[in-house]
């Protein structure tokens, strides 16, 4: 069998190259941002708790599906459990960096992390 590299064109080679340039400086990009200071859950309509982030713990957050557990570490923000079907909030793991969330939809749950960057106040593209 064959390697895949002998099929591959020059511009195939290229278009590789450039890619995987992106993803990594995409990645170096999004690790480079500044940690946030505050976390605030919402349930869509009120602010339910807000803290910093350096007041490591757990929490319960009610919901109209029930209870979703929330813990905060050295590694950030994570579920650790919610009463959703799917549980993909459980899944999208630690959040730390400002004007990162987690949104539990079903149980109308969303958890972010509020603060400003050594830049100035983080602003995303719609709002510039």
């Amino acid at each position: 069998m064959k390697p895949i590299w002998r099929y591959l064109t020059t511009g195939d080679l290229i278009l590789v190259v450039t890619l995987a340039l992106l993803g990594l400086s995409g990645l170096a990009w999004v690790l480079a941002l500044p940690a946030g200071a505050r976390l605030v859950v919402s349930d869509g309509e009120s602010i339910i708790y807000t803290a910093g982030l350096d007041t490591p713990g757990e929490m319960d957050v009610t919901g109209p599906l029930g209870i979703t557990r929330l813990a905060v570490d050295e590694r950030g923000v994570r579920v650790l459990g919610s009463p959703c079907p799917l549980k993909i909030c459980m899944g999208m793991g630690p959040i730390r960096h400002s004007n990162e969330l987690i949104a539990c939809i079903p149980n109308r749950i969303l958890v972010r992390i509020e603060g400003v960057s050594k830049d100035g106040p983080d602003y995303d593209l719609l709002s510039r």
